[in-house]
């Protein structure tokens, strides 16, 4: 695969692919996870490709 295709394919997994839920709470949505025992609702400020993702802001909702 060149580079240039393979940056196209990442454009199109981050835009349109299982990732766009991430790409869309990064610009402009706030995240809420429902961990074991905690729920952290802030907005998105960056993630990886193996979803770690970084909140800023954050609120525990109980």
């Amino acid at each position: 695969m060149t580079p240039e295709e393979l940056q196209k394919w990442e454009d199109e997994e981050f835009n349109m692919g299982p990732l766009s839920v991430l790409t869309h709470s990064v610009k402009n949505a706030q995240v809420f996870i429902n961990c074991c025992n905690k729920k952290p609702l802030g907005p998105g400020k960056a993630f990886d490709r193996h979803c770690t993702m970084v909140l800023e802001n954050v609120r525990d909702v109980d």
